[in-house]
C-alpha cells in the first residue's frame, strides 16, 4: 500500500471560550454581593473604569473646561486620526450618559419605591454571646472580690447549652482558690439570666429554674429532687404510689416540669443574622404582575473620560500605552456590557418564572406547578445552563415572601381522574397543613397521610411521604405523641 501527501479543505464550527466569554459566564452566576466584590476588583486593576458616583462635579467641570493642548511633541494629525479610529466603533454618548450606569438614576428608585416596591433598612447589630451576657451581669451585681476573681474562669467553661462543664474541685485546684469560694461563684452564677444556666446536669438545671417559679412548683421539685428517674421515663402511675398521690395531681406536675427549659444557652447559640437582599421584585400594579430589578447598591460603572481623551489625542504616547489603554477600554467596555447582559437575563428568567407560576402568586406556596429548567429555557430562547446559572444564589420578593429563584423548579405528582400533575413542594405544603391539624394524643401515621392525600386525589407512595416527611424536619408518629 503506497503512501502519499494530500492536501484537503474542511469547514467546521465550534465553541472557542474566549476570556471575555468566561468573565460574561462568571459575571452571570454571582450573587449581588459576588458582584460587588467583583466591580471593587475591576476597578481596582483597570484605571479606564471608575464609578460615576466617586468623581465630583467639580471634577467633571474641570475636565470638560480644560481639553488637551498640542505641544511640540504632538503626533501627526495622521497618527492622532488613526488612534482616533480605534475608540470611534465605541457608542460612548451611550457610557457616558445616563445608560452608563449598572443601576438606575436616584429618581427612578424613588419612582419605583413609590410604586410600592419595598424599602429595607438593614441595620445589623451583633447579639451577645452567652459568655458576654454573663460577664455584663456579673460585672453589674454585687459580689465580693473572691467570686469576681472565680466568676470569668467558671464562665469560660459553660458550654453552649449553658451547663457548666468543670467541677468546683477542678476549678479550686486549677485556681488555687479554697472550695468554699468555688461553691459561692457556681451558686453566684446560677442566679443568673437565663434561669438554669450554670447546671451541671439536667436535674440541676431543672430545679434551679423550679425553685425560681416558687410555691406554686413545690411538688415538681419533690419530684425532681426524689424521683427524677420517674420523671425522665414519664412513669406517672409510678411517682403517685411513691408518693400516695392520685395520678391526676402528678400529671399536673409533671406537665409544669415540661414546660422548663432544659437548654437555658440555646437562645444565644447561632450566627448573626444576615438579611437576604432580593434581586427582583415581584409586584402587582393596576392588576398586572411587574417585575422590577433590584439595582440598589450596585456602582454606577462607566469609562473614563480621562482615559478616553487621553487615546484619542494620543499626546506623548508611544505604540506600547496606546495599545495598554486601548486594552483597558476594551475591557472596561465589555465588563459594563457583561453586568447589562446580566440583568436582562435576570429579568427574562424572573417573567417567565413568574409568567408560568402565576397561581402562586395569587394563592400562595400549594399552588406551584411543576416547572423545569428546560420549560423556562425554551420560553426565553437560550440554554439550560444559562437558566441555571441565573437562577444560582438568586433572590426574588413575592407577596408571599422572598424565595430563591431555584424554589419555583421542582418535579410533579400524578393526580387521579387525569387533572394536571401537582408539584412536589405543594405535596409538601399539604403534608404539613395536614400534621398541624392532627391530634396531640394520637398523631397521624405516614400511611394515615398517604390515604388522606389519595382522598385528596394525589397519588403518592408511603415512601414518598415519609422522604417529605424527613426533608421538612418533621418528627415520626411515634415521636410526636404528647404524653403530658
Amino acid at each position: 500500500m503506497a503512501l502519499e501527501l494530500r492536501q484537503s479543505l474542511k469547514l467546521s464550527q465550534q465553541l472557542v471560550m474566549t476570556p471575555q466569554l468566561q468573565q460574561a459566564i462568571k459575571l452571570l452566576q454571582l450573587s449581588r454581593l459576588e458582584l460587588q466584590q467583583a466591580v471593587r476588583e475591576e476597578l481596582e486593576v483597570n484605571p479606564a473604569l471608575e464609578d460615576d458616583a466617586e468623581e465630583s462635579p467639580e471634577e467633571q467641570e474641570t475636565m470638560e473646561a480644560s481639553p488637551p493642548e498640542a505641544g511640540p511633541d504632538s503626533p501627526e494629525p495622521s497618527e492622532a486620526s488613526a488612534a482616533k479610529e480605534l475608540i470611534d466603533r465605541v457608542d460612548w454618548d451611550y457610557y457616558f450618559g445616563d445608560n452608563a450606569t449598572v443601576s438606575g438614576t436616584r429618581g427612578e428608585r424613588d419612582r419605583e419605591e413609590e410604586d410600592g416596591r419595598p424599602y429595607y433598612e438593614n441595620l445589623l447589630t451583633r447579639k451577645p454571646s452567652l459568655a458576654e451576657y454573663l460577664e455584663m451581669q456579673i460585672n453589674l451585681s454585687p459580689a465580693d472580690d473572691a467570686v469576681t476573681e472565680i466568676a470569668p474562669y467558671l464562665i469560660g467553661n459553660i458550654d453552649e447549652n449553658g451547663y457548666l462543664k468543670v467541677s468546683a474541685e477542678e476549678t479550686a485546684s486549677a485556681l488555687g482558690k479554697p472550695l468554699e469560694e468555688v461553691e459561692r461563684a457556681i451558686a453566684k452564677i446560677q442566679t443568673l439570666d437565663p434561669a438554669g444556666v450554670g447546671a451541671r446536669d439536667l436535674r440541676e438545671c431543672l430545679m434551679i429554674q423550679a425553685l425560681e417559679k416558687g410555691e406554686e412548683f413545690s411538688l415538681p421539685l419533690r419530684i425532681l429532687t426524689e424521683h427524677f428517674d420517674l420523671f425522665t421515663r414519664g412513669d406517672v402511675a409510678g411517682v403517685g404510689r411513691r408518693l400516695k398521690l392520685p395520678q391526676e395531681v402528678v400529671r399536673e406536675a409533671f406537665q409544669k416540669l415540661v414546660t422548663l427549659w432544659p437548654k437555658p444557652g440555646r437562645a444565644f447559640m447561632g450566627d448573626d443574622v444576615h438579611y437576604i437582599t432580593p434581586d427582583a421584585y415581584v409586584i402587582k400594579r393596576d392588576g398586572q404582575w411587574v417585575v422590577t430589578l433590584n439595582e440598589d447598591g450596585q456602582p454606577r460603572l462607566r469609562l473614563s473620560s480621562y482615559y478616553r481623551d487621553l487615546l484619542s489625542a494620543g499626546d506623548r504616547l508611544c505604540k506600547e500605552d496606546k495599545e495598554f489603554l486601548k486594552q483597558k477600554i476594551n475591557s472596561a467596555l465589555w465588563f459594563i456590557k457583561s453586568i447589562h447582559q446580566r440583568q436582562r437575563t435576570i429579568y427574562k428568567v424572573v417573567e417567565s418564572i413568574m409568567k408560568i407560576q402565576r397561581e402562586f402568586l395569587e394563592i400562595g406556596p400549594r399552588n406551584l406547578k411543576p416547572l423545569t429548567l428546560r420549560e423556562v429555557a425554551e420560553d426565553i430562547s437560550m440554554h439550560e445552563s444559562t437558566v441555571s446559572r441565573v437562577t444560582n444564589n438568586k433572590y426574588v420578593y413575592t407577596p408571599h415572601g422572598i424565595f430563591e429563584l431555584k424554589f419555583f423548579f421542582n418535579s410533579g405528582l400524578n393526580r387521579d381522574g387525569g387533572e394536571e400533575n401537582i408539584a412536589s413542594k405543594s405535596v409538601k405544603e399539604v403534608i404539613l397543613d395536614i400534621i398541624r391539624t392532627e391530634g396531640e394524643e394520637k398523631p397521624l401515621s405516614d400511611q394515615d397521610l398517604v390515604r388522606i392525600l389519595r382522598n385528596q386525589g394525589i397519588r403518592i407512595a408511603r415512601r414518598t411521604v415519609t422522604k417529605y416527611r424527613q426533608a421538612m424536619g418533621v418528627l415520626p408518629s411515634s415521636k410526636r405523641r404528647k404524653l403530658f
